[in-house]
């Protein structure tokens, strides 16, 4: 597989340097993302980076995972308007286990192959750099001038900033082009990629290791993912699609990827799958003559949440959306984790009710009419329930003599109450 090409296709190249690709033709390459560890899980925003490693191993090169401590503790300023928190030690060495662990999902870390995946911190190499060395060693190659050139300086300096920018996110391009250098040195490594706003963070590494070790480096960026309607992707009203299930849900994150539009579909698939070219266009062929079925958004989500969370859960995920449109049985209804069943009927109407009342046994009527106030009152619930129109967890209520005793709590706390085809409202037992 040839990589460039493989990028290509799927629209994952903004900016490449030239002769890369004879680089990656010539020999094994070994080339490196770096990641942010200013948390223990990655979002789908660092799936871009991941993904770009994991076709690179798949064409038989050597991937590096650099974990950014020394650079999570100055924050960079690309794209950014105000600096970020800054880390202790352990908080980033806490992060960076859970980081990999994550991105053994992705990358082949322990086959002993020449090209099985690293991970690098660079504050194990920056940690006993001095002030001093560094400012002789490492600043002197690259001009003030040269630095204030790249386009994340002069937006944090010009007038599209208010906050102005710190002397330690002004040397930031200087660390990270040091990290490169590093590399290069100590694990042969002589491609680095990221996002387009990386690009000149990632110049001057290439230029360190011209003037300082009289070597050759390459670069690649992919653009930054939009969507179609100008949003932020990977973002929702509760905030980052996390991989961490304690964080997003598999069946949250599942319906993030089911939720997209045709168009961000069609460009999420070449990117954030494995999916070969005519596997993908065999899909948008049917997307175009049956969009109502949604072929590419349900392939596209199965195949990222069995890549990141395995296939039981994307299993699980499947069965939990089927509740929502009235396919789900009660036996479906109490297979499902307390978590995924919060996510699916996050926003509904909730109410509480007594657990020990519920123990004793509670006419339905009363229940739905009085204690919860599901019906706007009893009579309204017997007419319903009379009509066939209200169900407990998915099996239609039988008569309004029917007594609820506790045996019907999903994961012994809530009950699932339909009234209608879409109403649906949550008792929860405390």
């Amino acid at each position: 597989m040839n990589f460039v090409e493989e990028l290509e296709w799927r629209g994952m190249i903004h900016d490449i340097m030239p002769a890369t690709n004879d680089q990656l033709k010539k020999e094994l390459t070994s080339a490196y993302v770096g990641i942010d560890p200013t948390a223990d899980s990655l979002h789908i925003g660092h799936l871009v980076g991941v993904m770009m490693l994991k076709h690179f191993q798949a064409a038989g090169h050597k991937p590096i995972v650099l974990v950014g401590g020394a650079t999570g503790m100055i924050g960079d300023p690309s794209g950014k308007s105000k600096e970020r928190n800054l880390l202790d030690e352990a908080s980033l060495r806490h992060n960076q286990e859970a980081l990999k662990n994550q991105l053994k999902r992705f990358l082949d870390f322990d086959s002993g192959e020449d090209n099985s995946a690293e991970m690098v911190n660079n504050y194990d190499w920056m940690k006993d750099f001095s002030f001093l060395d560094f400012i002789r060693d490492v600043g002197k190659h690259i001009t003030v001038n040269y630095m204030m050139s790249k386009d994340s300086v002069k937006k944090r300096l010009g007038s599209e900033s208010k906050e102005g920018m710190s002397f330690t996110e002004f040397t930031y391009q200087l660390v990270q082009g040091y990290d490169f250098l590093h590399l290069y040195k100590h694990n042969n490594c002589k491609l680095q990629m990221g996002g387009s706003d990386q690009w000149g963070n990632i110049v001057t590494g290439t230029e360190l290791i011209r003037r300082i070790a009289g070597g050759e480096a390459y670069a690649i960026t992919c653009p930054l993912i939009t969507k179609a309607d100008g949003g932020k992707f990977g973002k929702t009203e509760s905030g980052n699609v996390w991989l961490d299930p304690e964080r997003t849900s598999p069946y949250a994150f599942f319906q993030f990827w089911l939720n997209t539009t045709d168009t961000d579909a069609e460009k999420y698939i070449k990117i954030f799958t494995m999916l070969t070219q005519e596997e993908v266009e065999v899909l948008v062929k049917e997307q175009a003559e049956a969009s109502h079925l949604r072929p590419l958004q349900k392939r596209l989500a199965e195949e990222v949440t069995v890549l990141v969370h395995g296939k039981e859960a994307y299993d699980s995920a499947v069965e939990a959306s089927q509740i929502l449109f009235g396919k789900s049985t009660t036996e479906a209804l109490r297979k499902i984790d307390e978590k995924t069943l919060l996510s699916v009927f996050e926003g509904v109407p909730q109410f509480k009710i007594s657990k020990d009342e519920l123990k004793t046994g509670i006419n339905v009527v009363n229940l739905l009419g009085e204690k919860a106030t599901v019906f706007p009152s009893k009579g309204e619930a017997r007419r319903t329930i009379k009509g066939g129109g209200a169900s407990i967890n998915k099996t239609k209520i039988a008569n309004a003599e029917q007594v609820v005793n506790g045996d019907e709590l999903l994961n012994d706390k809530y009950i699932l109450v339909q009234k209608g085809k879409k109403n649906y409202f949550l008792l929860i037992a405390e």
